[in-house]
């Protein structure tokens, strides 16, 4: 699921925060020692393996750790916030824009780009007065991405959505039904790089039923996320955003700068950023979700073969 529609949501009504925050056994919340280290996961396949990364780093390092599964931002960031929960992977422009939406309401102006430091820049200025802090980013970017099937790509020499302009083929897209809205979406798919969009298959985002519309030649096109680990499995390839359309949604973690804000817990958590590339995360989710390991083993063994933890 694309972490930049994902803000859309951010008015959304939020249910009560016990509810929606679990540890893997179903515990509720409670109070932690200092050398303990709580460690929030969405409830998607990315988050909880970044998760499984940060608690193993931080392991390491020698802290307790323990991981809560929270079904959204809305409900994790509150906790975030209050240091019920010390650090969550993010994403910089999606948590930019999320907090710019809480401080400045559903009009604000996007304070987002596809300049990573821009955005951390931004992203830190807005998380300080809540108590937060965000740590460094890493190479790793999980954002809205567009692919085609390979034949197509092929017959007409696609690599990038540049290309796929100068082709003048007409484009069915499978998207989000807010697609023909959102910048980073339709328009800016015909205004940045002049790609004839006809119309929009309202099939979500990323969805198996988008995928099998694409590869069995009803759409052309279909918009998921730049770490989709499943293109394979029906064909498809993605094609690069060569002229940086979308914002920089690097992976950084987000801490509370009161519990977890100590040089120790980011020299721990800087070690993934250093080394993870978006490649890295794309394997790492297959893994998961086509091949039905778990987050955790999966995670374990990354860090291992990466020489990032002690044997």
């Amino acid at each position: 699921m694309s972490k930049i529609f994902r803000v859309a949501g951010a008015a959304a009504t939020v249910t009560a925060l016990a509810a929606g925050l679990t540890a893997c056994g179903g515990d509720s919340l409670e109070k932690k020692s200092e050398d303990s280290v709580v460690v929030g996961a969405a409830n998607f396949t990315e988050s909880k393996i970044l998760a499984a990364l940060y608690t193993g780093l931080l392991e390491d390092a020698g802290y307790k750790t323990s991981i809560k599964t929270v079904d959204s931002r809305e409900l994790y960031a509150p906790s975030l916030e209050k240091g019920e929960i010390d650090v969550v992977p993010e994403y910089a422009a999606t948590m930019a824009e999320y907090l710019n939406l809480k401080k400045n309401g559903p009009k604000a102006k996007p304070v987002a780009s596809s300049d990573v430091d821009a955005t951390v820049k931004v992203l830190r200025e807005l998380a300080e007065p809540r108590g937060l802090k965000a740590l460094e980013p890493g190479e790793a970017v999980d954002q809205n991405a567009f692919a085609v099937r390979k034949d197509f790509a092929s017959e007409h020499s696609l690599k990038t959505l540049s290309d796929l302009g100068k082709s003048k083929q007409k484009i069915k897209l499978a998207a989000g039904d807010e697609c023909p809205k959102r910048p980073f979406c339709q328009p800016g798919l015909e205004k940045t790089y002049g790609i004839d969009i006809t119309g929009i298959d309202p099939l979500d985002i990323g969805s198996v039923q988008a995928k099998q519309a694409v590869k069995d030649g009803k759409d052309e096109m279909l918009l998921t996320t730049s770490t989709d680990a499943t293109l394979d499995q029906f064909g498809l390839v993605l094609l690069a955003d060569d002229k940086k359309l979308q914002n920089a949604d690097n992976v950084l973690p987000v801490v509370n700068a009161k519990s977890a804000g100590s040089e120790k817990i980011a020299n721990a958590l800087n070690k993934l950023n250093k080394v993870l590339t978006t490649a890295d995360l794309t394997e790492l989710n297959k893994k998961v979700d086509a091949e039905r390991l778990k987050a955790s083993d999966v995670a374990k063994d990354y860090l291992k073969e990466k020489g990032l933890v002690k044997d």
